[in-house]
């Protein structure tokens, strides 16, 4: 084929190539959502994020309210955003359905206006990103902001699908608030004991726990920092930075988890 004709054959498919589905199942039905579907929908408008996490500067996006795409949804039902690259985050009902103001938004891709590269490595956001507007008020965390959306489902919470990896009530208090901290920040990406859906990154108990290998002042400094200790531009993990992100407190308490974890391994 001339190469002519490649490069306009291609322009013609491009935005074929990045048209999207979500599939969204609260557990009576799944439901698929084009992005074309998305766009038109009545409900969708232009929104602001002024400091947004993929891109880390102020965006705007076409955007329908997400509570809106999940009709029915209770405040003790428990929600699984799983990416295409991985990352599953772990977001309460609760949390979508708050009254301090804070407001889950689905941003659309428009194949013919392609969102920029993330600040991530320069990894795409698209087709679908999880965005909240005023995301202080309900202390959403960075780890409830998935981008590179695929499925949004109803689930069981953590604790009840992984009971293995639920320190026991006679745990410190220290160890069950990391516990609490490990779930909302660190289980998107990795799993526990083999425990998890993700698929970003290691486990972090088999065969090794990370405060078996590493001095505490160096895991601190990795994730603050993860080029604190390896510079790898193509690095995948982005750390917490600032005490906004994770409290030297609730860093503290993974560590306590962490430890309290490499002492309860499973059979491997």
């Amino acid at each position: 084929m001339k190469p002519l004709l490649c490069c306009l054959l291609w322009l013609c498919l491009a935005p074929l190539a990045h048209a999207a589905e979500l599939r969204v199942d609260l557990g009576h039905g799944a439901k698929m959502w084009s992005t074309a579907q998305l766009l038109a929908r009545t409900d969708a408008r232009t929104v602001t994020i002024p400091d947004d996490v993929a891109f880390r500067r102020a965006m705007h996006y076409r955007a329908v309210p997400l509570r809106a795409l999940l009709p029915g949804l209770r405040a003790d039902q428990h929600l699984q955003f799983v990416a295409t690259d991985g990352f599953a985050a772990e977001i309460p009902a609760a949390v979508i359905l708050n009254h301090q103001g804070a407001e889950a938004w689905l941003a659309i891709e428009d194949p013919a206006q392609p969102w920029p590269p993330s600040a991530d490595s320069g990894k795409r956001a698209g087709p679908f990103y999880l965005v909240w507007t005023h995301p202080r008020a309900a202390h959403v965390g960075t780890e409830q902001w998935p981008y590179q959306l695929a499925a949004i489902r109803a689930l069981l919470d953590v604790d009840a699908r992984f009971p293995a990896i639920v320190p026991p009530a006679d745990a410190s208090a220290e160890v069950r608030q990391g516990f609490a901290v490990f779930k909302r920040t660190c289980f998107a990406c990795h799993t526990m004991n083999g425990a998890g859906d993700a698929k970003l990154g290691p486990d972090l108990n088999l065969p090794y726990n990370p405060t078996e290998y590493l001095r505490a002042d160096l895991l601190r400094g990795f994730i603050r920092n993860p080029q604190s200790l390896h510079r790898w531009p193509g690095a995948k993990m982005q750390g917490f930075p600032t005490t906004k992100e994770m409290s030297d407190a609730d860093l503290d308490a993974v560590l306590a988890y962490l430890r309290y974890m490499a002492q309860h391994k499973a059979a491997h």
